[in-house]
C-alpha cells in the first residue's frame, strides 16, 4: 500500500496529515494565505498547488478536501467532501458509529449524523460566519482579550440577540456601552454561538455529540452546548486536523477494499 497524505484546505488553515499502515504518523498546519503563496501558482488552466512542491514524494497518493479544493486545484490530487471527509475523521478517531458531528470551523459549520457507520443526514451554514472561528476572532478583539481567555466564560451571559456576525459585533458594543462586566460580555459571545446551532443539532436527532474544528477549543462552548441540550458532548483528540485524517482514511478504505 502507498503512503497517503490528507490535505485539508481551510479558510484560515491548511491541514496536513500523513498516513502509514493505517496510522497518523504527521501532522503539520499552516496559514492559508502563507501556504498559497509559497505553493500556488497561475496559469491559463487557473490557480493550481503542485504535489512535488509539497515534498512527499512518488511514494505518497493524496487526497484533498476543504474550503478552498475547488479554486485551488492540487495537480494530481484526488478531491472529496467535506462532509465527507469530517464524518470519517470522525468515526476514526473515536471509534463510534452514531453520532452527531458538529464542526465549527473559520468562516462555516456542519453538522453530520451518522446512524450505524453510515451518515444518514447533514445541514451546513456556508451563508454567515456567525458561530465560527471568524466571528469569535472578531469578537474577542473586540472585547481585548485572547481567545483562550474567551473560553473561559460561560456564566451569567449578555443576551446577544442578533443572528449576523456584523450586527453582533454592534451589538456587543452596546452592551460595553452600559457597563457590562467583561465575564459577561464573553459568556454572552460564546452563548450565542452555542443559541445559533441549536437548531440545526435539533434536527438530527439524539445521542453524542462530536465537536470538531478550532471553535471546539473553547471550553466555555462546550459547557455550553453539554448544559443546553443535555447529551454527551466529546471534543476530538485531534479537532483541526479531523478533515486531513478523514481525507486519509477515504484512501485507506480504498486500498483495502
Amino acid at each position: 500500500m502507498k503512503l497517503i497524505a490528507g490535505i485539508d484546505l481551510g479558510s484560515r488553515n491548511i491541514k496536513i496529515c500523513r498516513m502509514e499502515n493505517g496510522t497518523i504518523i504527521s501532522r503539520d498546519c499552516f496559514d492559508s494565505m502563507s501556504f498559497y503563496r509559497k505553493y500556488g501558482t497561475r496559469s491559463g488552466r487557473g490557480y493550481s498547488i503542485a504535489i512535488s512542491e509539497l515534498e512527499f514524494g512518488s511514494e505518497f497518493t493524496v487526497v484533498a478536501t476543504g474550503y478552498g479544493r475547488m479554486s485551488a486545484a492540487i495537480q494530481g490530487a484526488e478531491t472529496i467532501s467535506e462532509l465527507k471527509a469530517h464524518f470519517l475523521g470522525a468515526q476514526f478517531q473515536t471509534g463510534l458509529t452514531d453520532f452527531t458531528l458538529l464542526d465549527m470551523g473559520g468562516q462555516d459549520y456542519k453538522v453530520i449524523h451518522a446512524a450505524d457507520g453510515v451518515m444518514v443526514d447533514f445541514a451546513t451554514n456556508d451563508k454567515c460566519a456567525a458561530s465560527t472561528g471568524r466571528y469569535l476572532e472578531n469578537m474577542a478583539g473586540v472585547l481585548g482579550i485572547t481567545l483562550e481567555e474567551m473560553g473561559q466564560y460561560n456564566d451569567a451571559p449578555v443576551v446577544l440577540s442578533s443572528t449576523c456576525a456584523i450586527f453582533g459585533e454592534s451589538e456587543l458594543i452596546g452592551h460595553i456601552v452600559k457597563g457590562e462586566p467583561l465575564e459577561n460580555l464573553a459568556a454572552g459571545v460564546n452563548r450565542s454561538i452555542v443559541q445559533r446551532v441549536l437548531p440545526l443539532l435539533d434536527r438530527m436527532g439524539d445521542g453524542t455529540i462530536i465537536l470538531s474544528g478550532g471553535v471546539s477549543l473553547n471550553r466555555a462552548i462546550v459547557r455550553l452546548l453539554g448544559l443546553t441540550t443535555g447529551r454527551e458532548i466529546l471534543v476530538l483528540d485531534d479537532p483541526l486536523h479531523n478533515g486531513a485524517i478523514g481525507c486519509c482514511v477515504y484512501k485507506r478504505n480504498l486500498q483495502q477494499s
